[in-house]
């Protein structure tokens, strides 16, 4: 089985504008279903595609399944079976050894950008750059699923 450990932090904007990343991609992700103990989505990333299977959350790891898929394949299934779309750039910038995924959402969930480390263990240590601010980790309405229902600005 595959897990994904993950941690996730809310970014200090101001000082995220100063970091530089070394690539962005925009991304659309939207959900065929979203219960919380499992999640189906279909991602597209410029011109690749997903389908991804996630289940429960517990601490910072859950079962994931990932599969790259045709772009049109994506494009059907999210037009035809998806719905709650998320609209988002995906900044990659490499900290101290470390591949940091900071999404800067748009749409229904303008104004929140966080940062991603994906991890080998649950213990691994890391060095936290100093646009990273609070661990959202274990706060559910900050996942892509939940966002995806309850969007950001109707907090």
């Amino acid at each position: 089985m595959a897990v994904e450990i993950e941690h996730k932090y809310l970014v200090h904007i101001d000082l995220w504008r100063k970091a530089t990343s070394h690539a962005s991609v925009r991304v659309t992700q939207a959900y065929m279903l979203t219960d919380p103990n499992k999640t189906i989505r279909v991602r597209t990333m410029g011109t690749t595609a997903f389908i991804t299977i996630k289940g429960k959350t517990i601490g910072a790891s859950r079962a994931e399944f990932e599969y790259e898929i045709p772009l049109g394949d994506a494009q059907e299934l999210i037009a035809q079976f998806c719905h709650n779309c998320i609209d988002k750039t995906r900044h990659y910038v490499n900290y101290e050894n470390k591949l940091w995924e900071v999404d800067e959402f748009h749409g229904e969930n303008q104004g929140l950008i966080v940062a991603e480390i994906e991890l080998n263990t649950e213990t691994e240590t890391y060095t936290l750059p100093n646009w990273v601010g609070e661990n959202v980790t274990t706060d559910m309405r900050y996942t892509n699923a939940k966002l995806s229902v309850t969007p950001y600005t109707a907090w």
